[in-house]
Formats: structure tokens, sequence, C-alpha cells
């Protein structure tokens, strides 16, 4: 699938017009429903094909791909087994029982790992999460997006000192407010 062709079945599958309220608390007139594209077969294996490309791109060695809970998983899933590399779950807060963890899977402190989010906004989630790594530890070398709706998401990550990149943009997907 080209990237017109992905654009396109994200649109199709997922871009709902009307009122809602986004996680930042702004109001928006579309909304891009990442479970509806997320759970997609042909578009999840597209965006691992994506996401393991501009991970191979980015410099020195990446030892693990993260995903925060809940939409982040599928795309990890996904870019995990397009790349090979292993993956790391982040949970919103600890749980409560057995092992109590916030990130599931094996991290070692100075790893190398890459995050991969679905529809950023301000990026507030995804900064939450790459916070949870760095305090194992860990470096995180690159926060990846599957859409941004330009709407501060780059600047906010990139100012907490984090490199930034999108599959996609809200310009990209032809939206315009």
């Amino acid at each position: 699938m080209n990237d017109a062709e992905l654009i396109q079945r994200i649109c199709d599958a997922a871009l709902l017009r009307g009122e809602f309220t986004l996680r930042s608390g702004r109001k928006s007139k579309y909304y891009l429903d990442k479970y509806l594209f997320e759970t997609q077969p042909d578009i999840l294996a597209a965006l691992g094909e994506r996401f393991a490309a501009k991970i191979d791109a980015l410099e020195g060695k990446i030892d693990r791909v993260a995903g925060a809970e809940l939409g982040g998983i599928p795309l990890v899933s996904a870019t995990s087994m397009a790349t090979g590399l292993p993956a790391v779950l982040i949970r919103n807060q600890k749980k409560g029982y057995g092992t109590a963890k916030q990130v599931e899977g094996k991290v070692e402190s100075g790893e190398r790992i890459a995050i991969v989010e679905d529809v950023a906004t301000t990026g507030g989630q995804v900064l939450e999460g790459a916070k949870v790594l760095q305090e194992m530890g860990v470096e995180v070398v690159a926060i990846i997006v599957t859409i941004d709706r330009q709407e501060g998401a780059r600047e906010n990550i990139e100012g907490a000192g984090f490199a930034f990149d999108a599959l996609f943009t809200k310009a990209d997907l032809g939206i315009d407010e």
C-alpha cells in the first residue's frame, strides 16, 4: 500500500466529523478514532512498516520499541514485528497486583528506545510515557507518531528534549478545520 492509499484507508476508517472534546480539553470539529484504524490489519501492517523505516533511519542502534497504553500497543506490536526489535509496553499507571510494574517487557538501564504513538495533539500522553522510561535509565531516542494534528505536539515534544517525527500530519490527510 502506498502513502496515498494508506492515507485514504485511515480517513475512510477513522476520520469522524462533528463536535469532539480532545484529551487536551480542546474542542474539535473532527476526530481521528485511532481504534478504528488500529484494528484494521492492512492499515496496522502498513503502519508497522513505516514505523520500521523511520526507526531504521535513526542514528545509532535502537534496542527496543515502546508504546503506551492503550492506543500505542497495537502500533508497537506491529512495529516490533516489522523491525524484529523487542517491544516495551507502558501502562498509564502501575498495576496494583502481581509485579506492580508500569512498564511491561524487559528494559535495561542505558538502552536506546524509540516510542511509537497514535495521534498527537499536544503530546502530553507520550511525554508522560517517555518520562517513565527516562526514570528507568533509558535513553528515549525518538518519539514517532502516526498522525500529528499540528496543534503543538512537535513543539512540546522537541521542547522537552526529544526528537519528534510523524508518519503523517493533519495536512497530509487533507483535514482543514
